[in-house]
């Protein structure tokens, strides 16, 4: 079984242009230059909604094996969604000072960026990129 989410050739502003929220807009233009200074990589549509930034492989013990961004966000109606790893121990340790989020298994949701500390979510975002490299050699 592979991952249903998967790299399209859809275009990033195009979607953005969709996005109901002005200030979901503008956040995830600020995350799209973070994560592409940090990646080197540049945003790509996962699925219909969200913004990945390279891709790693992955496979599980069961078998279920695919292809899924290293790290990505979406702009969803009510919140930012950052597919970062959450609840990975060295992220999870950087959360305490993060400011105002939620976190879900592996995401971390934030209303809105203003709420955040920026240096503390930059640290997130370039240990993630390590991690999902690291997990992907090893």
């Amino acid at each position: 079984m592979a991952n249903k989410t998967v790299e399209t050739q859809a275009s990033v502003e195009d979607f953005l242009a969709q996005v109901a929220v002005p200030q979901r807009v503008a956040d995830a233009r600020v995350l799209i230059e973070l994560m592409t200074r940090i990646s080197g990589e540049p945003p790509r549509l996962w699925g219909p909604s969200i913004i990945g930034f390279g891709s790693v492989h992955y496979r599980y013990a069961s078998g279920r094996e695919g292809d899924t961004p290293a790290i990505a966000f979406s702009p969803r109606k009510a919140e930012l969604v950052l597919y970062v790893g959450a609840s990975t121990p060295n992220i999870a340790a950087l959360l305490t000072g993060l400011g105002k989020h939620k976190t879900g298994k592996g995401c971390l949701y934030v209303k809105k960026l203003a709420d955040v500390d920026a240096g503390v979510l930059t640290r997130v975002v370039e240990t993630a990129w390590a991690n999902r490299h690291a997990m992907a050699a090893g």
